[in-house]
């Protein structure tokens, strides 16, 4: 299919996705709005461009006939100006679109449940998956996303030794899977007296919100344990038996949630992590070429299996899969990360592009 006719295909499936949305009928049909609202909000910056993009190149198509046909020097030279700028303007939106229209990652536009468990380090390394977690938290604040807390494993000293919390918000997924993987802290422990740098890792999986109609679990594939909360802070919890534990039997997956009072709060939470593990379990499975994502964000958690490494004495980041340091430990900390997955994005777009260009166009 040719440039052309792939963007009168996206300017007429935009059309048909608004007039289907306008229907009275998707309005009582939650979840058939929201995929028409996803594939709404991906394809109208897309058309947008084509029609600016189209507009440049009529302009510039009569600037040049003007350009031509001019006799008067200084004249021809204004009109040389304006064509060299709207070439600039049509090299731009044509760069944008080749973007644009790259392969998707289908889980683009979903919500995002983050898992991350201390690694490497002992308790030096809790304090660090802590710090990470509010690092992620006021991420999401920063683009004003909802997040909440899933689950939490804390220690007697405020560190954590797993926690999962979910991220809902337009393009959370698309930024964040960058974030899987195994992070490294160097830096001296409080209680280290010598002053010796310690190396710590925390693991970080970024799975994709699932939607109940995606994933349907059998209520009889499940084994669902009730026990009494337990843990650090937990002096308002665990008076009841509130704490869940799903087992799937299928996949043997297993979700253990007791932050809520509410036994039925633990369980749809739960279902939610688990739902989140099978999509990604299916999908892993149904790529098995691109090898086991979560497993390959994860690894054995060992210090030499790292994304990312935050260097304290040197304030230094240094993020391993692009080579780029940078001189601001504590503002990252503070959520400010859009350089790093921003770096991270265009690099994978340069990958992506540089692929298909030598593989040739499709049909």
């Amino acid at each position: 299919m040719s440039l052309d006719a792939r963007l009168d295909e996206l300017e007429r499936r935009l059309a048909e996705v608004e007039a289907e949305w306008s229907q009275p009928e998707v309005a009582s049909d939650p979840e058939r709005s929201k995929h028409l609202g996803r594939e709404q909000s991906r394809l109208a910056p897309v058309v947008d461009n084509v029609r600016r993009l189209r507009e440049a190149q009529a302009q510039l198509e009569g600037a040049r006939r003007d350009r031509d046909a001019e006799q008067d020097a200084e004249t021809r030279e204004m009109a040389r100006q304006i064509v060299a700028e709207l070439e600039s303007d049509e090299a731009r939106l044509t760069e944008e679109l080749r973007l644009q229209l790259l392969p998707r990652d289908p889980n683009d536009d979903r919500n995002v449940i983050i898992e991350l468990r201390a690694g490497t380090g002992g308790e030096e390394a809790a304090l660090f998956a802590a710090e990470l977690f509010r690092m992620y938290g006021r991420y999401a604040d920063r683009h004003a996303w909802k997040w909440q807390l899933l689950s939490a494993h804390e220690t007697d000293s405020g560190g954590m030794r797993e926690v999962i919390f979910e991220v809902q918000g337009e393009g959370a997924y698309s930024r964040l899977k960058y974030e899987g993987g195994v992070h490294r802290v160097q830096r001296v422990p409080e209680t280290e007296s010598s002053g010796r740098i310690h190396t710590s890792t925390a693991t970080v999986a970024v799975l994709p919100e699932a939607d109940e109609v995606e994933i349907k679990i059998d209520e009889r594939e499940l084994r669902i344990d009730i026990y009494r909360s337990s843990g650090p802070g937990g002096q308002s919890v665990n008076t009841t038996d509130s704490a869940v534990r799903i087992t799937h039997l299928p996949s043997g997956l297993v979700v253990a949630i007791q932050d809520e009072k509410s036994q039925h709060k633990n369980k749809a939470k739960a279902m939610a992590v688990l739902r989140a593990r099978l999509l990604e379990l299916e999908q892993r499975k149904a790529h098995d070429a691109e090898a086991a994502e979560r497993l390959s964000m994860v690894g054995s958690a060992e210090r030499s299996e790292k994304i990312r490494t935050y260097n304290f004495p040197q304030d230094r980041v240094t993020d391993h899969r692009i080579g780029m340091d940078l001189h601001n430990l504590p503002q990252v900390l503070d959520g400010d990360l859009d350089r790093l997955l921003d770096a991270l994005i265009q690099t994978d777009q340069a990958e992506l592009l540089a692929t298909i260009e030598q593989d040739g166009p499709s049909a």
